[in-house]
């Protein structure tokens, strides 16, 4: 969160508001990069397919991202809701290789303690979370990530999160 508010402050918008989509839905970086601004401005809940996996997910959209994607839209002020977000000033969308560059001079600009820090960070994250916050209900949390996820078993999400 800290680093979220921090590139906000600083005017960093776009990197703000991918790290938070990342974070809180843990998508795939291929699935951010293909998000434009009428699929997560205003709403309550997103539906995407996944590009991987083919699946179709519904994530629900929390009053605090909500928040945070509305300042961030209000701030770039896009010329249309149909613009990809997550574009460079040629209006070309970022690759994967550019954002994992970007992400290498966001961890020395804000002296981050992460010793792997890219795209696939934001995913780990999430799973992190989900799995830290589940208290006495950690093997099933452990098996609902390895389903979304994509694992073909708990054990590997377990490794996978460094548990």
């Amino acid at each position: 969160m800290n680093l979220i508010r921090n590139l906000y402050n600083d005017g960093d918008y776009k990197m703000s508001m991918m790290i938070s989509l990342g974070t809180f839905w843990g998508l795939r970086i291929s699935d951010i990069l293909k998000l434009k601004y009428a699929q997560v401005y205003n709403i309550d809940e997103i539906t995407l397919v996944e590009q991987k996996t083919g699946k179709t997910r519904e994530i629900k959209v929390n009053a605090q991202l909500k928040r945070h994607i509305a300042d961030c839209y209000e701030k770039l002020n896009p010329r249309t809701p149909d613009e990809f977000i997550f574009t460079s000033q040629k209006k070309s969308v970022y690759s994967i290789q550019r954002i994992n560059v970007l992400f290498k001079e966001i961890k020395v600009k804000y002296n981050l303690k992460i010793k792997n820090f890219s795209s696939h960070s934001m995913r780990k994250c999430f799973g992190r979370e989900i799995f830290n916050r589940s208290g006495s209900n950690a093997e099933l949390a452990l098996m609902k990530l390895s389903q979304l996820f994509n694992h073909s078993n708990p054990a590997i999400t377990r490794r996978y999160l460094g548990r």
